[in-house]
């Protein structure tokens, strides 16, 4: 569905989207590389691409950026980055983050991808096309064993393209941490699917007589549209590779995330307070969702989860930060546990049966009330600050009784 989604963005977006790289190129003195980027783009049509190629770049040629004014120049800067935030969205849901960039974020880090990525795909394609015609390179092809790796390259060298491409858009699109190694996994996977596919559509689209018969002249189009997802849906498909080789826990066929019980998500908000608490009182740098996931060993969702309630009920704040940051909203020293466990749990009230009122009914909701009193008694008197200390004051006896047993002074 995403996939699909990318598509109906993408046709919005083609025309604004190289519209602005056009101006780019333009200015640097390379506007004529777009075509060379459209025919590999759309390589896998086959011939039926070469007229699709000549009018885009005639809506290209007509849209003049210079006399949009303000309004149009906003609305092509806004259909554009609609196209970037909607792949950001769905390399987020893959990844199970909540948290979208900010409007600030957004601006700046998408137009940096639409400055640098039209002038990088121009410097590899200008690099393909130079050693192609390079004369050493000419000669060197004739040379044998240099003429064989020199063949064996050239046909693996849209592989290595598309797979860095990949792996730069799953190292920096998901609003989270990725590492490189899972990636350049996800990259490799991707770029060698969708090098692959473009093989096969290609033959696909040359013996594709039936969609001829019976689309006609918009039979370009309906291949277009498959091309297009097809293409999204490797893409997706290679950040999901990415992420299951970062987060190999949910390689199993049982159903994950496993749902947590009641005293297991009282234990996570604890202990994701206490963490927070921690680094707040040492001036460490605040913690993250997903940095808490992978310390305490726990799917995103069930942390974003409780993370959620905690905001909600007070506890904690998330910073508008380059990732979002977690402080806690209240003075720890004034910050009771209890309070805490009362924010993940709800109102108690809530939690009652509705229109039951049995014989047992007011007994056992009576014992159930003396109980939650009891553990209130208990866990009134203890703030988080006390118990985050507390660990450093055992911490320190823990020192000096094995400084003492040491030294044979105990």
């Amino acid at each position: 569905m995403r996939a699909m989604g990318l598509v109906y963005t993408s046709l919005l977006s083609l025309v604004p989207l190289l519209a602005l790289a056009f101006s780019l190129l333009k200015a640097f003195g390379m506007d004529n590389t777009l075509r060379p980027m459209l025919e590999r783009f759309l390589a896998p049509l086959g011939e039926r691409a070469e007229p699709l190629v000549d009018m885009t770049v005639g809506f290209v040629a007509n849209v003049q950026v210079g006399v949009l004014g303000v309004v149009g120049l906003l609305v092509l800067l806004y259909s554009v980055i609609s196209l970037i935030q909607k792949i950001e969205m769905g390399c987020n849901a893959i990844w199970e983050v909540r948290s979208t960039r900010s409007i600030g974020r957004r601006f700046t880090e998408y137009l940096s991808i639409l400055l640098v990525g039209p002038l990088v795909m121009v410097a590899a394609i200008s690099m393909t096309a130079s050693l192609a015609s390079n004369t050493v390179v000419t000669y060197l092809s004739d040379v044998e064993p240099f003429g064989m790796l020199l063949y064996i390259g050239g046909k693996t060298l849209p592989y290595v393209m598309y797979s860095a491409a990949f792996t730069f858009l799953y190292a920096f699109m998901p609003n989270t941490h990725v590492r490189i190694a899972p990636a350049l996994g996800g990259g490799l996977f991707a770029g060698i699917l969708w090098q692959t596919a473009s093989v096969a559509f290609t033959t696909f689209a040359a013996n594709a007589g039936n969609v001829n018969a019976i689309y006609s002249g918009f039979a370009i189009l309906i291949l277009l549209l498959i091309w297009l997802y097809v293409s999204w849906l490797i893409m997706l498909t290679g950040c999901r590779v990415a992420f299951l080789l970062q987060h190999q826990e949910q390689l199993t066929r049982a159903p994950y995330p496993p749902p947590l019980s009641n005293y297991q998500r009282e234990q996570l908000a604890v202990l994701a307070c206490t963490l927070i608490a921690d680094n707040f009182l040492r001036g460490d740098r605040p913690w993250q969702a997903e940095q808490l996931a992978r310390h305490l060993r726990v799917p995103p969702s069930h942390v974003y989860a409780v993370i959620g309630k905690l905001i909600g009920g007070g506890i904690l704040v998330e910073t508008d930060h380059m990732r979002a940051q977690l402080l806690p909203r209240r003075d720890i020293a004034a910050l009771q546990v209890n309070a805490i466990i009362h924010a993940v749990r709800g109102n108690a009230e809530d939690d009652e049966l509705p229109g039951t009122d049995g014989p047992y009914h007011r007994q056992v909701a009576a014992l159930l009330r003396r109980a939650d009193a009891a553990r209130d008694a208990t866990l009134d008197a203890l703030t988080l600050r006390e118990l985050v200390t507390q660990h450093y004051d055992k911490a320190a006896v823990i020192t000096t009784t094995s400084a003492e047993k040491r030294w044979g002074t105990e």
